[in-house]
């Protein structure tokens, strides 16, 4: 079986998300039913008003093109006025547009800035993007404890791949004591999650019998799941998986796939 491991992202993208607070409601309830464009009207009332969430709102329908044409400027130029008003979804949203240069110059730095801005209000987007940065020493000083603290702050909030980045931490023994029992956790906390690059991890653990007892049924059934969630490294790891099944095991791995998705 080829062993493929998810490294790190380079960039740990927040699909950018709407506010929602009781004096945007009315614009999220149109957004919800699909009508883009009554949202917007609503929204751009709110923020000639100085509203930061409804600021923020306009932002994510620029940058995804919903109700207005798709445009990055005006999204960065949405997300900085709620960003300075202290949103931390736009601190976020903004960070991200500014370290993959989206809507204007790349600016790393600056990304990391708004990423902690953000995750000082206890943003685990915000968290995960910057111990990214932290671990890789991108547009801030090298500093591996400090993107494992965050990293695990994140994790403990739910996030799915800070999740994921600590249990490749754990796997490899970068920057904590190699454990892949301690990786196998985090892997499948994420997995749960539907993260398929920890799908894909965790199946690669129960292929090898590291941290979890050996089993290509319990690989096969990962596998699965990550290659339908679209990882690549999955379906390679699936086919490869499966030739080495007994006929009763593959034929409860496929009730299993089947219940799963009843």
């Amino acid at each position: 079986m080829r062993r493929a491991i998810s490294g790190f992202l380079s960039i740990i993208l927040l699909a950018a998300s709407f506010s929602v607070f009781a004096d945007v409601e009315e614009g999220l309830k149109e957004a919800r039913n699909g009508n883009y464009s009554a949202a917007y009207k609503i929204w751009l009332a709110d923020s000639n008003k100085g509203n930061a969430e409804a600021q923020n709102n306009i932002g994510v329908l620029f940058e995804k093109g919903l109700g207005v044409l798709l445009d990055l400027a005006k999204a960065r130029e949405w997300y900085k006025k709620a960003a300075t008003l202290g949103n931390h979804s736009a601190q976020n949203n903004l960070a991200v547009l500014l370290e993959r240069g989206l809507g204007g110059p790349q600016d790393i730095p600056d990304a990391a800035h708004w990423y902690d801005e953000a995750a000082k209000q206890g943003d685990r987007n915000a968290m995960n993007n910057l111990a990214t940065l932290k671990q890789n020493g991108r547009g801030v000083p090298l500093d591996l404890p400090g993107a494992i603290d965050l990293y695990r702050r994140a994790a403990d909030a739910g996030l799915s791949a800070a999740q994921n980045n600590l249990g490749v931490l754990y796997e490899k023994g970068n920057g904590v004591p190699r454990d892949d029992g301690m990786a196998a956790q985090y892997y499948r906390q994420a997995a749960n999650q539907n993260h398929a690059a920890a799908q894909n991890n965790l199946g690669i653990l129960y292929g090898t019998g590291r941290g979890v007892p050996k089993s290509f049924l319990e690989a096969s059934y990962w596998f699965s799941l990550s290659s339908e969630n679209g990882d690549k490294n999955g379906t390679n790891n699936r086919d490869a998986a499966v030739k080495k099944l007994q006929p009763n095991e593959l034929t409860e791995l496929e009730q299993r796939l089947a219940a799963r998705v009843r």
